[in-house]
């Protein structure tokens, strides 16, 4: 029997390899995986050219996954840097990378990606647009967007980011209720200043049925965007967020009628007290779609640590429901990320990712930690170090700063608490001095 998605393949009854793949990742059936991506409940973005591609599952009752976001810009177009950048994300075992290059041989630096990545590749093609026609934004057409769409999903794209959300409804909701913070989403004040010059609709929105057709054909994820996602906590869960979010849930349902899977985008800059009700207003109004979400940064005093304040954000998310976790680099807001800015990203977005599972009771999830806690116990410190989310960092930090005996550690010495009772309830001596 022939399936055009792996949501189709579903609904039909048949388990796909990428079904299989992801069912023994999770600890799960291959039978429990089909029906969870039949229903929308679980997604798995895997575009049938894309030949390296490791598949992953990502929502409901699976591991909390990261995405690690690089890409080549106008300031700083360095297409090895870029490449350093992904081939460090893989050993980092970060499941999906989005490729957000907006200048230059964007094209080819896309397909090189494709190629080496076992990882899912994620896209915005609006960002493509205006570097690979080389027009201002007023003078690109609607049919353009669209072509835009198509060459990412021929190329190997695996799921995208579709701002299908803004319509002329969504933007005089925006436009009546002031923000402090406007729009920060970069595609989405991109198709706003185009509709604003253009006077026409949202293409994405208008031509919505033939983006799904190009998305059926190729099994591309749609990952519909949060335009109106907010950029400060000043204006989180406001009337445009809030409109947003209930166009998305519709359009969820047309792209399911096609069988297309999709991903929902989330906030955003928000504060702690609101997350868990955005998580579940983000379930109720999307049916149980995947969600996807940018932090939510917590705070907006921390620039440079800005890692911290959303690794905060998506714990409690992912902890509440969310699904997918985008990394968030310590150059947040500043500047493009540096290799060192990108490690220090995706490892707090897997701690958060990890702390959430565990919350969650993910299987396996604080099993990790128990053999971690085992090792400590046993002063294990190579164990230790296997077990360790970084082992890296953890290894330097010991090798810094030698003790004088091995089983302590220069911060406690002799007065180790964890070698002293180890020795004590032996029946052996403990000596302080």
């Amino acid at each position: 029997m022939e399936y055009t998605t792996q949501m189709d393949a579903a609904r039909k009854g048949i388990v796909t390899r990428e079904m299989e793949i992801v069912a023994q990742k999770e600890g799960k059936t291959a039978r429990e995986i089909m029906e969870l991506v039949a229903c929308g409940k679980v997604v798995i973005p895997a575009n049938k050219n894309h030949k390296s591609l490791n598949p992953e599952g990502i929502g409901q009752g699976l591991r909390t996954k990261i995405n690690v976001n690089i890409g080549i810009s106008r300031d700083c177009f360095d297409f090895d840097a870029e490449i350093e950048k992904a081939q460090k994300a893989i050993e980092l075992k970060a499941e999906s990378i989005m490729d957000l290059s907006s200048y230059g041989k964007t094209r080819q630096f896309r397909q090189k990606l494709i190629e080496i990545s076992p990882a899912m590749i994620g896209t915005v093609p609006i960002y493509d647009a205006v570097g690979y026609y080389d027009k201002d934004i007023g003078e690109i057409t609607a049919r353009e967007f669209i072509d835009i769409v198509e060459m990412h999903a021929r190329d190997g794209v695996d799921f995208m980011t579709i701002h299908a959300g803004v319509n002329k409804e969504t933007v005089r909701r925006f436009k009546n209720n002031p923000r402090l913070t406007n729009i920060v989403s970069r595609g989405g004040s991109i198709i706003f200043s185009w509709m604003q010059l253009t006077g026409n609709e949202n293409p994405f929105y208008e031509y919505f049925d033939d983006i799904l057709d190009i998305f059926a054909k190729y099994d591309v994820t749609i990952s519909l965007g949060d335009a109106f996602r907010p950029g400060s906590i000043h204006d989180s869960t406001d009337a445009a967020q809030i409109e947003e979010l209930i166009v998305l849930g519709e359009l969820t349902k047309r792209a399911w009628e096609k069988n297309v899977q999709v991903m929902i985008e989330g906030p955003g800059h928000m504060p702690l007290s609101e997350i868990a009700a955005n998580v579940l207003l983000a379930k109720k109004l999307c049916h149980g779609a995947p969600f996807y979400v940018l932090g939510p940064i917590v705070t907006d005093i921390a620039p440079g640590y800005d890692h911290i304040t959303s690794a905060i954000g998506g714990a409690i998310a992912a902890a509440s429901g969310a699904d997918f976790l985008c990394y968030v680099t310590p150059a947040e807001h500043l500047r493009l990320p540096t290799l060192e800015d990108m490690k220090e990203g995706i490892i707090a977005a897997k701690i958060a990712a990890h702390a959430a599972d565990i919350a969650k009771g993910i299987k396996g999830a604080k099993e990790w930690d128990d053999r971690m806690s085992q090792a400590r116990r046993n002063l294990d410190w190579e164990e230790m170090f296997s077990l360790a989310i970084d082992s890296e960092k953890p290894r330097r930090y010991r090798m810094e700063s030698t003790p004088e005996y091995e089983d302590t550690c220069t911060m406690c010495g002799k007065m180790c608490a964890v070698r002293n009772m180890n020795r004590i309830l032996k029946g052996e001596d403990v000596s302080l001095i």
